[in-house]
């Protein structure tokens, strides 16, 4: 193994808390601004179509999301925009560093010591989210990039973080939260990898587990 690439959310931090913490701030916030309670329907809408969506291609993804999302629902792309911005892109951030999961500093740290690189392929950017969680990799790579304009499972991502890496597929692992997109998307990619466990707590012991199995020498 010579590079390990991550998915972000749901892989790297506890998306379920996160939602919570999310759902709060939502709620306080359009509760004094009812007026401005449709900008929830837009983030619900704007998520649905992207799901509806998995392995689309592009051109131009990047737009087109919101394209898709004012075709349904019938709203403006600048409102769309600054509404996802806010609530997708940006305020959930500052909720990250509280639901990163046990271990994953100290699994980066491990991967760095042996000398193995570090991918970041995500469907949603992750430069911030990265950032807002304390931790670094040697590339970061969205789905709607658009040198990659290709969502999951479409394997395009993965295979392009392991050429930049200067790595083989096979050389790699991914690991990811859904089978459906990051498994199918490694599988396709001819690319070994590990779907976080989804039992209840199994996931807060995932990296410390995966670490022992991969380091045994490690403490």
């Amino acid at each position: 193994m010579k590079a390990v690439i991550f998915d972000v959310d749901g892989t790297l931090y506890e998306q379920s808390r996160l939602r919570r913490k999310m759902l709060y701030a939502l709620l306080g916030y359009y509760a004094l601004r009812p007026w401005r309670a449709q900008e929830l329907l837009i983030l619900s809408k704007f998520r649905a179509e992207r799901e509806k969506r998995s392995g689309a291609v592009g051109p131009d993804l990047e737009n087109a999301q919101y394209t898709w999302c004012a075709e349904k629902g019938g709203y403006s792309i600048p409102k769309i925009k600054r509404t996802v911005e806010q609530w997708i892109f940006r305020s959930p951030n500052r909720y990250l560093a509280q639901c990163v999961y046990p271990g994953t500093q100290t699994f980066f740290e491990t991967l760095r010591q042996r000398g193995i690189k570090i991918g970041i392929y995500s469907d949603y950017a992750a430069h911030d989210k990265l950032v807002a969680m304390g931790l670094q990799a040697d590339i970061v790579v969205s789905s709607t990039d658009p040198f990659i304009d290709r969502m999951k499972p479409n394997p395009e991502g993965l295979l392009y973080i392991a050429q930049q890496l200067e790595v083989a597929p096979e050389e790699c692992l991914f690991i990811g939260d859904r089978q459906e997109l990051d498994g199918v998307c490694a599988e396709r990619a001819n690319m070994p990898y590990r779907i976080v466990d989804k039992q209840p707590f199994a996931q807060f012991d995932f990296y410390h587990t995966l670490k022992n199995q991969l380091f045994p020498s490690t403490n």
